[in-house]
């Protein structure tokens, strides 16, 4: 895939997520690399102190450094600044910081050669995955120490994935035909400072969430119609009236999910309830503003992909050096806090709506779902479980952006915690997750009690995709195996593609 820097859009971060294709860089980006480049040159060689090139970093800016210690200085800076800790980041999200970090380096803001930029797409394309710690960035002055775990595989140190193994990095290079490189002035501080590890993490997420996202929509649909619940509240009429745009789409899949019901018509007469409760009818309330703000943290995101994020900042054209304060992520903390906040909302009302299912006073279905209550406990101890990891979200979610401890003796005195921020969104996602597996097998179950009445061809469908993974449970078992069975299906997001084969309104849910 050949990458424009500055325009990637979010159907390539997608397919780049999703595979292995191999990345090049648009050869227009080649003058600007090559004019920011000689311009640092140009500033090595010269007598005034320009910050990243011939000085120290951080608190350490006011030390002069020699021109002859200018390779020695960049090299020092990569292993000062590796002092990660923790499990090693996932595969895919290294993968995505390589492009990000390559990508936002071939801006031609940065100053650094275009052999730097050819080593990182090297990496990728020969499958050397750097060995990133997962803990180690308040994310300001960029993520320092993920990143430079991230780049010293440049210079033939640090560890590195490759070919199913993991090794040193020297030995790597040498399998791959590749040689180490040397850094020239400003390059490894180029190389470290940025917010690409947090941004990978966020997008990694985002799109995980965007799974997330389509299943428990789905998920609600069939509850709606296990409860017996009225498709009335998803009127357009009511969401036009009060113009949020996620609420409207919501609505309108919701209402495409129902369409043809056999259930749904066999209680539009006879049935006393007024309102269903707020966990049925008020899904495109709930679900619609979150989709807003995974809308919301989809720009922020795509933005940061973009963005020039290092310092000092090179303007070739006139001929500038700027320091200045890009590499604060502030943006990226913010955008993961809405994150967390949607996914833990998404479990909180499906939490919900599996508690009323297997309530008899809220679904009027066999209680616990099960035939013979009492010799059997049915779905009680399942709705616990879901109730434990919704739980957990709740503290998970409280957000990490508004914490700051100083570091660099209080040179860097506010910091966004990003990294955290970004990183911590997978275990809130695994909970989410699990929660809507247990209600796709809930709702299954509840419908289970309604046959012969079949629900809309949309349902049915998604209810044999269930049903070919778990089948319905009327004397107890053990349905872990069956939760982790669909759970897969939610995480490879199989779901939503069964939906969207059934219905277009379900495509609108997608990020863009």
């Amino acid at each position: 895939m050949n990458i424009q820097p500055g325009h990637i859009t979010l159907a390539q971060l997608r397919e780049l997520h999703a595979g292995s294709a191999q990345l090049s860089i648009a050869p227009s980006a080649t003058e600007g690399i090559r004019a920011s480049a000689a311009l640092v040159q140009q500033a090595a060689q010269g007598g005034a102190a320009v910050y990243g090139v011939n000085t120290g970093f951080g608190k350490l800016a006011n030390q002069r450094i020699a021109q002859t210690d200018l390779e020695t200085l960049q090299l020092n800076l990569l292993r000062s600044h590796a002092v990660g800790v923790g499990e090693p980041m996932p595969e895919r999200v290294v993968r995505l910081v390589l492009l990000l970090k390559a990508a936002s380096l071939a801006r031609g803001f940065s100053g650094v050669r275009e052999s730097v930029i050819d080593m990182l797409l090297a990496l990728y394309n020969q499958g050397l995955t750097p060995v990133i710690p997962c803990q180690g960035s308040v994310g300001a002055s960029g993520d320092l120490a993920p990143l430079a775990h991230l780049c010293l595989p440049l210079i033939g140190e640090g560890e590195v994935f490759f070919r199913g193994e993991r090794m040193g990095a020297a030995a790597a290079l040498k399998q791959a035909g590749l040689a180490p490189i040397r850094l020239s002035a400003k390059e490894g501080l180029a190389l470290i400072n940025g917010t690409q590890v947090s941004t990978a993490l966020a997008i990694d997420a985002l799109l995980a969430t965007e799974r997330l996202f389509e299943a428990a929509v789905i998920s609600g649909a069939v509850t709606l119609d296990a409860a017996r619940g009225s498709d009335g509240p998803f009127d357009p009429r009511i969401h036009a009236v009060r113009g949020q745009p996620g609420q409207i789409d919501c609505a309108a899949a919701y209402r495409a999910l129902m369409v043809g019901s056999e259930i749904r018509r066999s209680h539009l007469e006879g049935d006393d309830r007024v309102q269903d409760p707020y966990c049925l009818r008020c899904q495109p309330q709930v679900m619609g503003a979150c989709l807003d703000q995974m809308r919301y943290a989809t720009q922020v995101l795509v933005r940061e992909a973009n963005a020039v994020t290092d310092n000092p900042l090179v303007f070739a054209e006139s001929g500038t050096l700027l320091s200045g304060g890009n590499f604060h992520a502030e943006p990226v903390a913010l955008a993961a806090d809405a994150l967390a906040v949607v996914i833990a909302e998404i479990g909180a009302i499906t939490e919900r709506r599996i508690a009323m299912l297997v309530d008899t006073v809220a679904s009027r279905l066999p209680a616990f779902l099960t035939p013979e209550p009492g010799l059997n406990s049915g779905f009680m101890i399942v709705h616990v479980t879901a109730a434990a990891l919704a739980s957990e979200n709740k503290s998970l979610a409280h957000p990490a952006s508004v914490d700051s401890l100083p570091t660099s003796a209080n040179q860097e005195d506010h910091v966004s915690m990003a990294t955290f921020a970004a990183r911590r969104l997978q275990p809130m996602l695994r909970n989410t997750e699990y929660i809507v597996a247990i209600e796709l097998l809930a709702a299954a179950q509840g419908i289970e009690f309604l046959r012969p009445l079949k629900s809309s061809a949309a349902v049915e469908g998604l209810l044999q995709l269930v049903r070919s993974v778990s089948p319905a449970m009327m004397l107890d078992r053990s349905l872990a195996p069956d939760m982790e069975r669909v759970h897969q299906l939610v995480v490879q997001g199989r779901i939503g593609v069964a939906g969207e084969a059934q219905i277009a309104e379900l495509s609108a849910l997608r990020l863009a």
